[in-house]
Formats: structure tokens, sequence, C-alpha cells
């Protein structure tokens, strides 16, 4: 007797409605985004956002906030 393996999509579709009737749908969510590999290129924004400024300014504003 031999089992098909389960596509990767019908895998996770399993886990998501598994976690959304254990733990909700809000927490599943959460649980979730902690994997997402978020937007843009954050070494290209932190480059050009930091360009004109020292690691003593920087340290500075945070202070201030």
């Amino acid at each position: 007797m031999s089992l098909q393996p389960k596509s990767l999509n019908e895998i996770t579709q399993e886990a998501i409605a598994i976690l959304s009737k254990e733990i909700g749908i809000a927490n599943t969510l959460r649980f979730l985004n902690q994997f997402s590999s978020g937007y843009g290129n954050y070494t290209e924004e932190r480059e050009a956002l930091f360009k004109d400024l020292t690691l003593d300014e920087i340290l500075r504003q945070m202070k201030e906030r």
C-alpha cells in the first residue's frame, strides 16, 4: 500500500485550519506573521536613511525620543 504525499499547499491549508481551530484566527495570524520576511531591502533603506549621520548622532536622536 503506497500513500500519495500531500502537496505543500494541502499541508499548509490543513495546518492553518488546525491552528485556527486550536488557538483562534487572530493568534494564528500573529504566529504566521513572525515568519514573514517583510518588504523592501532593509540594507539599502538603512544606508540611505543614516548615510549622513554618525553613530553618536543616531544614539543621541534615539535618546531624545
